[in-house]
């Protein structure tokens, strides 16, 4: 009986929406998956955004990359040796200190409710996904290696093309572009973002970007390379960030392997980030240096077309691959072919799913005979138009 009644009482509040939403919009209601903001209950409801987030000022590298928590409303900045949680006022609630290495580019898992981002130690040929339970980190200063807010899987094929001896001549030339060593032009990894297969089998993927060198002499290194992983198998490979004795625990190579053809940049895809309300995914980069390029500073890969298998250019030997397609809208060089926009992204940037974005500012203020480094999330609107497809906004 009390079944019934719950089912009358639920099918009469649902009529009530509906017929509320058509009198609002003047029309037909629209179906679909209503959205959280519409339909949970207020106390489960995620925090309205607000038009910045002010990351702070440190003594550090500058800001990478961002990720969001909308729903316990809590931002992440990177910057570079230290990861900082704000809340959404900008109140720092914690940081992670003490890397040595990169800290880049970072991204919210839904599935775990942790931020994943890349990390490097080019020296030991170490480059990783740092893992950091977000709910853990609630104080100021926390060590990374020591207390456990930090985990690390090491990816073995961004080593294998960091590491290639491309010239034969039995040595690696280290962390230099002045050389015809790093397959690709492979300086490590930044860009980093959850999102779909490419060829949308399988389900999510972490997918990873390389960095890549600049270096104008050579025709192999005009791709951005992506590496797509299942990390719903993870723990197993999981270790503690141990600087002084880097592990090797990680996937023996990746769910996909993938080229967009944009020509050279200035170390590779600084910001990755997938769109699900376009189902295309942001690549933000520092401008490249080839004249026979147009060297955008924003390129957009079209998540409607599937890979295709085709030659991956300029390589010394024919060589075939994933590639993956650019959005055939914005600015266009002939020349090449290749699409693009002039943009900010390159320090981070956070889709919202519903044409808003967070664009990051990256900045520098003195203070007291240092200079400190800042960071701050923007919201805007993607508006697609040229040369800047970001306007920005006011907040919620």
């Amino acid at each position: 009986m009390h079944r019934h009644t719950r089912a009358r009482l639920k099918a009469l509040l649902t009529s009530t929406v509906v017929v509320a939403a058509v009198l609002a919009g003047g029309g037909t209601a629209q179906a679909g998956t209503p959205s959280d903001d519409t339909w949970e209950p207020a106390r489960h409801r995620p925090p309205a955004l607000p038009a910045a987030v002010d990351g702070g000022a440190w003594q550090s590298g500058h800001l990478q990359g961002m990720a969001l928590d909308r729903r316990k409303g809590h931002m992440y900045f990177s910057f570079t040796n230290l990861l900082v949680k704000t809340d959404l006022q900008g109140k720092p609630l914690g940081s992670v200190t003490g890397f040595t290495g990169h800290l880049g580019d970072l991204d919210f898992n839904r599935s775990d409710g942790r931020v994943y981002g890349s990390l490097e130690y080019k020296a030991a040929q170490a480059f990783y996904i740092a893992i950091f339970d977000g709910d853990r980190i609630t104080r100021m200063n926390m060590d990374a290696q020591s207390t456990g807010v930090v985990s690390t899987v090491h990816l073995r094929e961004v080593v294998k093309d960091y590491t290639a001896d491309m010239n034969g001549d039995g040595r690696f030339d280290g962390n230099t572009g002045n050389t015809p060593d790093h397959r690709y032009g492979c300086s490590g990894i930044d860009g980093v973002a959850f999102g779909p297969s490419f060829d949308r089998r399988g389900g999510d993927r972490l997918t990873v970007a390389y960095g890549v060198y600049s270096n104008t002499t050579r025709t192999d290194n005009d791709h951005q390379v992506l590496l797509q992983y299942d990390v719903r198998s993870w723990k197993k490979y999981e270790k503690p960030l141990v600087e002084s004795a880097p592990h090797t625990s990680g996937p023996a190579s990746p769910a996909g392997k993938f080229f967009a053809y944009t020509g050279n940049t200035t170390y590779g895809v600084q910001n990755l980030e997938y769109d699900a309300r376009s189902g295309n995914w942001l690549m933000a980069v520092y401008k490249g240096k080839k004249t026979a390029f147009p060297n955008y500073s924003l390129f957009v890969v079209d998540g409607s077309k599937r890979p295709r298998t085709g030659e991956v250019v300029g390589q010394k030997e024919k060589e075939y691959g994933r590639l993956l397609s650019l959005l055939p809208q914005g600015l266009h060089h002939g020349g090449s072919g290749v699409y693009g926009y002039e943009s900010a992204g390159q320090y981070g940037l956070v889709s919202l799913d519903d044409g808003r974005h967070y664009v990051a500012e990256a900045g520098t203020v003195p203070s007291g005979g240092v200079t400190l480094q800042t960071g701050r999330a923007v919201l805007h609107r993607w508006t697609g138009g040229t040369p800047n497809p970001f306007a920005p906004l006011p907040s919620d």
